[in-house]
């Protein structure tokens, strides 16, 4: 039997959003068009979810444009932020024997990767690890647990590996393979970044667990992204939206594509909710 076409709603009741490369545009910035496409919804009784690869360290500077719950869903789903207490409310995070494991694993293949991890209570850096998305100074900042990746305490949300040394796509590739069923090795365009998350763990499950506990069916959902660690969630959610300057594996698997991150794309079609 083919498969059953999705139920999609004529008008969600969430609209679950990517942010970087989608919400945001090219400078990182949320602008006065899409601020006011995020207030119409509110005003519309239409929830709105941030759903990001993204550190809870990072989410505070757009507390403001997340309406009614302020909830975030962060680090591809290993977190869930709530952003008026400036807390972790939930936390997924990979074993720490299977995390040794792999960071074993992948040192042996590829020398010079470097590792960091992301916690509820923040960064954990290895000093071997550099990435243009350090903050200045990073090795040198005391708020920043440092020390090789093995002394990592608490829960490790996401593992990012990195080596400059290796071409971005085959270096992630080699990662996945590496890792197996272990975890989640997901891809955001953040330069070359793997980020290795606990298994079974994406935005899709965190977002389908946080619309369950509202009685939100995924028909319901509306979502929008751009690169490959959105296409769980774009093939979970009822309707399903690519930023026309995302990834091309992404442009094709949704169920439609609109306008880039550089054009309003996320408010053009917000804008068309009545």
């Amino acid at each position: 039997m083919p498969p059953q076409p999705r139920r999609r709603a004529p008008r969600p009741r969430v609209v679950a959003t990517d942010l970087d490369g989608t919400l945001l545009d090219p400078r990182g910035a949320v602008t006065a068009r899409t601020r006011a496409a995020l207030h119409r919804m509110w005003d519309l009784g239409i929830e709105t979810v941030f759903v990001t690869a993204r550190p809870p360290r990072w989410i505070d500077p757009l507390a403001d444009h997340v309406g009614g719950h302020g909830v975030v869903i962060c680090a591809n789903g290993a977190f869930v932020y709530e952003v008026a207490q400036r807390r972790v409310v939930e936390a997924i995070g990979i074993a720490h024997p299977s995390l040794r494991a792999i960071v074993a694993d992948v040192r042996a293949h590829y020398p010079s990767v470097g590792f960091a991890a992301e916690r509820p209570e923040g960064m954990h850096l290895d000093r071997s690890y550099t990435s243009p998305m350090l903050p200045p100074h990073a090795h040198d900042d005391p708020a920043i647990d440092h020390g090789p990746i093995e002394s990592v305490r608490g829960v490790v949300g996401k593992l990012l590996a990195r080596d400059p040394a290796v071409p971005d796509l085959e270096f992630i590739e080699g990662v996945a393979a590496l890792v197996g069923d272990r975890g989640i090795v997901a891809y955001s365009g953040a330069g070359g970044l793997a980020e290795i998350g606990p298994p079974g763990v994406t935005k899709a499950t965190a977002l389908a667990r946080w619309c369950s506990q509202r009685r939100i069916d995924a028909a319901d959902v509306w979502a929008f992204g751009d690169m490959p660690n959105d296409l769980p969630m774009l093939a979970w959610a009822g309707r399903s939206f690519a930023m026309g300057s995302g990834h091309e594996q992404v442009r094709q698997s949704a169920d439609e594509v609109c306008a880039g991150n550089d054009d309003d794309g996320v408010a053009r079609v917000l804008e068309q909710i009545r």
